[in-house]
């Protein structure tokens, strides 16, 4: 029996992530059925992409209720942009639906309670697309850490890198609006709580956090004209002045434009109606920040030391997590392509409390975000992997607690105090 799927939200991430599979991989047990974005000219765009869709009904935003009546999907998938997660969330589990959600689940903790009480009192559950726990590299580490490998889980330190090119994409994009986002603490950040929650499987309680906007908006020391806002880089008058225009589209190679970014800026038929992903970095709407460092305080007495920064000449990350019979390291570099210098091969090395290093090499998978899209696609439109022994789709649970974590983190920056988790999510006893 086919389930059947409808899709909120048509984004680039939702067709190649979640459409196409549907349309080969899964198409034997899957179906889509509807598709609904506040503009329509994303749903052209799909249909050109895939004609093979060109019967499923599509519906505006403001339709779902008519969706769910004509369609009658048992699965919403919700790949919109962050702040408008939370109304296709709750509508769907009114009408007893399940969910599946794009990360972050949604951008505040009220509406993570909201996401928790509604789900409570539905037949539909919700999935957090967390493919980060899904990369081959952190699911060896979950097991190193289930079995016992470093004991109890003391400490982690998790320092996470934004290179200039994907550092920059935020500050370009409606991410840069927290109103939008939560903020990258929870846009991007939200990723990296989660994968930290589920390694060492506490619960946060406290955060303390510093952050600050040490290099985009208009006090950016690399501004090249303060005086101007508003710009776009594909039509700045000013643009071989700014460093991060010019690392990725030297005057020589206009012809094969490296950035992304000011491709779609320029080929503006092919984004939403109105929108320019390709805004001036330094403007003077951006007010979130883009440095943090965090401490987090688990409830087994687990500490996190965390830090992130977009702005940086390399992307990836340095992991350390420390027990009671050992630790465990790795460090990873995400796009290769764009480092100027030779990179090693990721390894997991570790170090027992009274021995000698064990390096170990895993094995690798295709595919997006490390290789894990493929596999928690798997799970999601195949089921739970029967042969795995520890819990890795996440839920709504996991989805708020991620969220509160990265709310925390840019409040206690802007309030100079520690947050409590508890209050955040109001919780009496253990959700």
């Amino acid at each position: 029996m086919n389930r059947r799927f409808a899709v909120c939200g048509i984004s680039n991430r939702a067709m190649s992530m979640f459409i196409q599979p549907l349309l080969t991989d899964f198409a034997a047990t899957n179906q889509v059925v509807s598709l609904l974005d506040s503009d329509l000219h994303r749903v052209d765009l799909c249909l050109e992409k895939f004609p093979e869709l060109v019967d499923v009904q599509s519906y505006k935003d403001d339709q779902f209720d008519q969706m769910i009546n004509e369609t009658k999907p048992d699965v919403i998938i919700v790949v919109s942009r962050d702040d408008t997660h939370i109304d296709y969330i709750l509508k769907a589990l009114a009408n007893d639906i399940d969910v599946i959600t794009e990360k972050p689940m949604v951008t505040t903790s009220e509406d993570a309670v909201k996401v928790l009480e509604a789900e409570k009192s539905s037949k539909g559950t919700v999935t957090v697309a967390f493919n980060y726990r899904y990369s081959p590299f952190h699911r060896k580490i979950k097991e190193m850490v289930l079995e016992g490998k470093i004991g109890r889980v003391t400490s982690v330190d998790l320092n996470w890198y934004i290179d200039t090119y994907h550092g920059a994409s935020y500050f370009k994009r409606w991410n840069r609006n927290r109103d939008l986002s939560g903020g990258l603490s929870i846009h991007k950040s939200t990723h990296h709580f989660d994968l930290v929650n589920w390694w060492v499987d506490q619960y946060p309680e406290e955060v303390f956090a510093y952050g600050a906007l040490n290099y985009y908006g208009p006090n950016g020391e690399l501004n090249p004209d303060p005086t101007t806002d508003n710009r776009h880089c594909g039509t700045c008058q000013v643009q071989n002045g700014c460093d991060y225009y010019m690392r990725w589209n030297p005057r020589t190679l206009q012809s094969s434009v490296k950035d992304d970014h000011l491709k779609m800026g320029e080929d503006n038929d092919k984004q939403y109606t109105g929108y320019r992903p390709d805004a001036c970095i330094f403007d003077s709407e951006i007010e979130i920040e883009d440095t943090y460092t965090a401490t987090v305080k688990y409830n087994k007495g687990a500490l996190l030391s965390y830090s992130i920064n977009f702005s940086l000449p390399f992307e990836g990350y340095r992991l350390a997590i420390n027990g009671t019979k050992g630790r465990i390291e790795t460090q990873e570099w995400h796009a290769p392509s764009r480092v100027p210098f030779e990179v090693p091969e990721q390894t997991i090395d570790y170090y027992p409390l009274f021995g000698s290093r064990e390096v170990i090499h895993v094995v690798q998978t295709p595919g997006g975000h490390g290789g894990g899209d493929p596999i928690l696609l798997n799970d999601i439109f195949l089921g739970v992997d029967p042969r795995r022994d520890y819990e890795i789709l996440a839920g709504a649970k996991a989805g708020a607690y991620s969220i509160a974590v990265g709310e925390a983190v840019w409040k206690s920056a802007k309030e100079n105090h520690p947050v409590s988790i508890k209050e955040l999510l109001k919780i009496k006893q253990k959700i």
